[in-house]
């Protein structure tokens, strides 16, 4: 299916004057980049013009010649011929000219090449390559629809490696899973998790078994910005960590930043975690669905106008409460404790211009004893998207996103009966276009703007107590806008730049009252000067800044590359917490007058190879990151309903370097990763009053700190219907604190805990297995089925969580270790589709 248009307002001359009339026009609309611009634009062409001409030899061709034929633009959508869903990162290249480009997030793509007739090669993994003739005599619109392989994995399937995005793509730091992949790793009690899926992944990791979140490259739970179809998502988990928020069946993507990450990316230190939620199926009604010993899902995809519109509905709920109400024990039938998920997605297609999504998430935890004490949290997110066209060339979309945290807790009844409610909401409004100019350069540009009311906490009594009927803490409102521009500019076959800058400001708002202190004193609530009362929406603080990105591929050939990249990152907003895991009564809050933005600079280098005809990939990192005005607390800091939060919170910088080292083996009937990183994370606190000091100063671990970390997984498709997998993780124990002395005072045992994090709990290490059986596949039959058996901590290894003491405090202390699972846990899982 092809359309032809030609319009000449359409058509951009290709020349270098288009470079520096680009730059032009960003510095009239966003004048800060003035400087930059100019000097990326000149720098570009100074690079190309001192290369060497040996670099465009070596079977490549240059990508410019003295006097080249007219170009017109290839462009459109990349989609699943099954159920219509765009493909992520396909690769569209014509071999004859040794151009190419990758479908966006959306699955559009553009590609601007001489007149003449050419052969198209398209190619993703897991589906079989697309080759089109095309006679190119005008802009052209091509839709390419590609099939999936069969599950028959005989023999090894290799793309065209000219365009292999290990090797050639600019970009490093970045792992992208595929659904296929992920449900194909062992699971805890059977549960596919996108979150566990990447602590897989090197420079990724987590403090322990059953915790919220992860950790990347040094970083805490909080740098980690998750989006689910561009919506915020402030806390990811279930069950109190033991399980993600993200439903497998209607996940379609999953792309993690852990470097240099975008420009069009703000608001956090360490990494992006991008989950891109299916379309839906604009060709035929389908489904899928799971029964687990935990939860069972279901997901149904249907045409709304066939191959223009969808509507996917995908539900999930845990059943312990179920089981709760067949006990013979009163008590435990009034208990509560489960989990439910609810995802929604519509879009439709007004043109071929103009495509329409709807998006939302809807997900709780509930916990109850009785009419003891109640306690749940949850998500809400929401999506507006608009994809347009103004051109083959100029690619725009329009989103409107709103994210609600929340938790609350309490006991119902009784003379002590209370209730407990906080969270964060935020409302975000976006523009990001991208101009693909040519074959060999892309603009990406935009701005956006989050509302932020941040809630930290609200507590109110059935009846009063001490003639108090509630208690809270002032709400917060802030406001962070930004602005940035990206360019990607392929110098020639060996050398590609991608260089841009975003910036970002900040404004702390009213109506809220504002200490100050005194100068030269601790922060002290003896030491308040002055009190003063900001009004609705008046600004109490603002921050600003700029965040300068760049990155470099140096292709040495087919097979190799090097790539550098610098990335400047600023973080607004804190989760205040004093725990070593996050938990979900952990707030929220904003970067005021006491509290700095968080900052952070990391460099990284990086050397990647293809060997064996491009059936192995392996890559080797190593990164440094620095970091600014981290938040870290006074012990024994008391953070809930505290009004004035400054009073115990210390500021603080940080380090992180590594070593990071990945073969990959993509394809064929054994596949998987073995990784391996070397990584020490550090922290110190050095205020100018002792008790603004940790460990007197000097530099000490942070509570995610490990050294070594090695992870495999493999999987083995042993018949058509049977597949083995398995998972080994080997790491370094994290810190704790042990006390340093013991004084006896009074009467009174006094613990000294001045070093912090000097000591480690045991190194950690587990087996998972699982064996997946499908159904006897018949050509005419739509339902299809499998069984997935699974087995996690095979040799049931006690891996301790924490060290706590137990006796009389003071000469009697026992140590005991707290190991959460500390035995082999098997289940097993029924998956279906339709």
């Amino acid at each position: 299916m092809t359309k032809k248009y030609c319009s000449a307002a359409n058509r951009a001359p290709e020349n270098k004057l288009l470079l520096y009339n680009h730059h032009l026009l960003l510095l009239i609309t966003m004048r800060k980049y003035y400087l930059i611009g100019f000097i990326c634009g000149l720098l570009t062409h100074v690079i190309q013009a001192q290369t060497p001409t040996h670099l465009q030899s070596n079977n490549y061709k240059p990508s410019h010649t003295k006097n080249p034929a007219k170009s017109y633009t290839i462009s459109g959508l990349v989609k699943d011929k099954t159920n219509g869903e765009v493909l992520i990162g396909a690769t569209v290249y014509i071999r004859s000219l040794g151009k190419g480009t990758a479908t966006n997030v959306y699955g559009f793509y553009s590609l601007t090449v001489p007149k003449g007739t050419y052969q198209v090669t398209c190619s993703y993994i897991g589906y079989q390559n697309l080759v089109q003739n095309i006679r190119l005599e005008s802009n052209q619109k091509l839709y390419l629809e590609m099939s999936p392989t069969s599950d028959q994995l005989d023999e090894i399937v290799v793309t065209d490696k000219k365009i292999n995005e290990h090797i050639t793509k600019v970009e490093m730091s970045v792992e992208k899973l595929s659904m296929e992949q992920i449900k194909s790793m062992p699971a805890f009690l059977g549960e596919v998790d996108v979150i566990k899926s990447i602590i897989a992944l090197p420079g990724v990791s987590t403090v322990g078994e059953g915790t919220t979140g992860f950790n990347v490259r040094g970083g805490g739970v909080d740098q980690n910005l998750v989006l689910l179809d561009e919506s915020i998502v402030y806390n990811s988990s279930h069950l109190f960590g033991f399980f993600s928020i993200f439903n497998p069946n209607s996940v379609r993507d999953v792309k993690l930043y852990k470097g240099a990450i975008p420009a069009k990316y703000g608001g956090r230190l360490s990494s992006v975690l991008d989950i891109r939620q299916k379309e839906g199926n604009t060709k035929k009604f389908s489904g899928a669905g799971g029964i687990g010993l935990v939860s069972s899902r279901l997901t149904l995809e249907t045409p709304i106008v066939k191959d223009k519109s969808s509507l996917l509905i995908a539900g999930r709920r845990s059943y312990a409460d179920l089981f709760l109400k067949l006990s013979p024990d009163e008590a435990l039938r009034k208990n509560k404790a489960y989990f439910y998920d609810l995802n929604t997605k519509f879009n439709y297609t007004i043109n071929e211009n103009n495509r329409l999504y709807i998006s939302g998430y809807f997900g709780r935890d509930v916990f109850g004893l009785g009419d003891q004490f109640n306690f749940s949290w949850g998500n809400t997110a929401a999506t507006i998207r608009w994809n347009h066209l103004f051109s083959s060339k100029l690619f725009s979309n329009v989103s409107a996103m709103f994210s609600d945290y929340n938790y609350s807790l309490g006991v119902p009844q009784g003379s002590f009966a209370f209730s407990w409610d906080a969270g964060i909401k935020s409302y975000q409004l976006k523009n990001d276009l991208t101009w693909f100019i040519n074959s060999n350069y892309t603009l990406d540009f935009g701005v956006s703007g989050i509302l932020y009311q941040f809630q930290p906490g609200k507590i109110k009594f059935s009846s009063a107590l001490e003639g108090v009927t509630s208690l809270s803490v002032e709400p917060e409102k802030a406001l962070e806008m930004a602005a940035y521009f990206n360019s990607e500019h392929k110098l020639n076959n060996a050398l590609t730049l991608n260089y841009g800058v975003r910036y970002s400001a900040f404004m702390n708002m009213g109506e809220r009252k504002v200490r100050t202190y005194k100068e030269g004193a601790p922060r002290r609530d003896e030491n308040v000067v002055s009190t003063r009362n900001y009004g609705n929406n008046e600004v109490i603080q603002t921050y600003q800044g700029l965040e300068p990105r760049l990155g470099v591929r140096w292709q040495l050939n087919e097979s190799n590359s090097v790539k550098m990249s610098y990335a400047r990152n600023r973080q607004y907003i804190h989760l205040i917490s004093n725990t070593t895991a996050p938990v979900p009564t952990d707030i929220w809050k904003a970067s005021d007058s006491h509290i700095p933005p968080q900052i952070a600079d990391q460099v990284a280098l990086g050397y990647f190879h293809n060997f064996a005809h491009h059936t192995f990939e392996l890559s080797a990192e190593v990164y440094y990151k620095k970091m600014q005005n981290l938040v870290d607390y006074k012990n024994g800091a008391e953070l809930l309903l505290n009004e004035n939060l400054e009073t115990e919170l210390l500021s603080g910088e940080g380090r992180a370097y590594g070593l990071e080292l990945m073969l990959k083996k993509p394809t064929g009937k054994l596949n998987g990763w073995i990784s391996y990183t070397l990584a020490r994370t550090e922290r110190m606190v050095n205020g100018a009053f002792p008790e603004e000091r940790i460990n007197n100063g000097n530099y000490y671990p942070a509570d995610y700190d490990k050294l070594h970390n090695f992870t495999m997984v493999a999987t083995y498709q042993a018949t058509k219907r049977l597949s083995i997998s398995a998972n080994f993780v080997y790491n370094t124990g994290r810190p704790f604190t042990l006390p340093d002395a013991k004084y006896q005072y009074s009467n009174m045992t006094i613990i000294d805990y001045s070093g912090r994090n000097q000591n480690r709990i045991p190194d950690y290490h587990r087996l998972d297995l699982s064996v997946t059986l499908k159904g006897k596949g018949k050509p005419d039959r739509k339902w299809k089925g499998e069984w997935v058996f699974s087995l996690y901590n095979v040799y049931s290894r006690r891996n301790a969580y924490s060290i706590y003491f137990s006796g009389d405090g003071q000469a009697q202390n026992d140590a005991t270790k707290l190991s959460i699972l500390g035995s082999v846990v098997p289940a097993v899982t029924y998956n279906f589709s339709f």
